[in-house]
């Protein structure tokens, strides 16, 4: 089973990069493999998207749909502690989600016990 790391550091405004990554994810995780998601920089927005139709990429989705299915399916997640306070969030960010603020070093560690990272 392949392991994955998927950083998406492209917030809202990207939503091609954003929604791509997480469909990336989605799939991998689907395909059975073992997949972690980091959100840093302004990816960490992502996770106070709360309504169809905000966030759809081409082609890639809606990223409604797509944290539905993190939080249905327990995909862990990672959120840059630092990124989410410096905008403001708070652990209420992570609410439903299998998720934990973390620093720079769980990155670093993930990046390189992991098969495969790619970085949206």
């Amino acid at each position: 089973m392949s392991k994955f790391l998927i950083h998406i550091h492209s917030g809202p405004d990207l939503k091609n990069k954003a929604t791509l990554g997480m469909l990336v994810a989605i799939t991998a995780f689907k395909k059975g493999s073992e997949v972690h998601i980091f959100l840093g920089a302004d990816g960490t927005h992502l996770l106070n998207i709360k309504n169809e139709g905000e966030v759809v990429g081409q082609g890639t989705g809606d990223l409604k749909d797509h944290l539905d299915y993190l939080k249905e399916h327990k995909i862990k997640l990672y959120v840059s502690g630092m990124s989410a306070k410096a905008r403001g969030y708070n652990e209420s960010l992570l609410n439903g989600f299998n998720a934990e603020f973390s620093m720079p070093d769980k990155l670093l560690q993930l990046s390189t016990e992991c098969d495969t990272v790619l970085c949206y």
